[in-house]
């Protein structure tokens, strides 16, 4: 296997079996080291597994696996110690306060009592004084997890659906404490989400995996360029204005949605041409833009509508 000098994880050729199920089929992968890199497949496209086998919680068929430079079982074992996990869901003390759980991980990874405090509060669980952890709700378990994860300051950061339970401010502060982790400390960040609008804000590179096979690697800028532009147009009259839209660009496809009109495809002149017809025809023009469309329509074009970006 060739050196990757500039990876956190690489793997060639991963395959994954259980006795008559494929769960991965000759996958290679590469996480460059500082990237926060998004995994993306339908219900049981071999996300959780392949994380798995990172983590060191189940082993592959066959193939090789590079961790931090280390081919090697006992190389690996060692250099998990860099990383921080949450996979198969938080492993939590459900008798014990967020604190009390914090201290257990503590002792057994031989880390200072000093960093649980910081930690809570990064993970906003500071004030989740002593009720026990099995009392909390299905966000605050997620959130424990993730401060357990994030316990002696890991160089890499596995997150299993991160956003599980989580309220869309919970989502939003946790999206802007992974980028600040990322930027201000150097984090590289692997997650799988079926959430796909926030991975898409969060993300500079991804992997899209499918029935256990890597379809496609790509960066946020070329996910960015790929992802089809489209006029989003908004009138006091969207009925008259399809029509007109309609007789304009007879080859385009207009479709009326909940944000308002979306003609594809675009050309580059479209949105002033527009702008000027609809209010020579008596229209109020409400907003017109050029959008791109988001990675869950581009998922969906890639594995032809046969899959659904969800956990697996």
């Amino acid at each position: 296997m060739e050196r990757y000098e500039e990876a956190v994880f690489a793997a060639e050729h991963l395959c994954k079996e259980y006795r008559h199920t494929a769960a991965l089929r000759d996958v290679t992968i590469t996480i460059p080291r500082g990237q926060i890199y998004g995994l993306i497949g339908e219900n049981g496209a071999g996300k959780t597994t392949l994380l798995r086998i990172l983590c060191g919680l189940t082993r592959p068929t066959r193939g090789r696996v590079v961790l931090f430079g280390a081919a090697d079982a006992a190389g690996q074992e060692k250099m998990r110690r860099r990383m921080g996990c949450l996979v198969d869901g938080p492993a939590l003390y459900t008798d014990l306060t967020a604190w009390q759980n914090l201290k257990v991980q503590c002792l057994q990874r031989g880390l200072a009592e000093t960093s649980i405090a910081p930690t809570l509060q990064l993970v906003g669980l500071e004030a989740a004084g002593g009720k026990p952890a099995g009392k909390f709700s299905l966000g605050m378990r997620q959130r424990l997890g993730l401060a357990i994860a994030l316990l002696g300051k890991p160089e890499f950061l596995v997150l299993d659906e991160p956003l599980n339970g989580l309220d869309p401010m919970g989502i939003q502060e946790l999206r802007h404490l992974l980028e600040r982790l990322n930027r201000e400390q150097g984090m590289t960040i692997l997650l799988s989400s079926h959430i796909l609008s926030e991975l898409h804000q969060l993300a500079t590179g991804y992997g899209i995996l499918h029935r256990g096979r890597l379809l496609e690697q790509l960066t946020a800028e070329e996910l960015d360029a790929r992802c089809r532009k489209y006029l989003l147009v908004r009138t006091d009259r969207d009925r008259q204005a399809a029509d007109i839209l309609g007789r304009m660009f007879p080859k385009a496809h207009c479709q009326a949605t909940a944000e308002g009109l979306r003609l594809t495809p675009v050309r580059a002149d479209a949105a002033a041409a527009v702008s000027g017809v609809l209010v020579e025809n008596g229209l109020q023009v409400q907003e017109l833009a050029v959008r791109s469309e988001g990675l869950e329509a581009y998922f969906t074009a890639l594995v032809g509508g046969d899959g659904h970006a969800d956990a697996g």
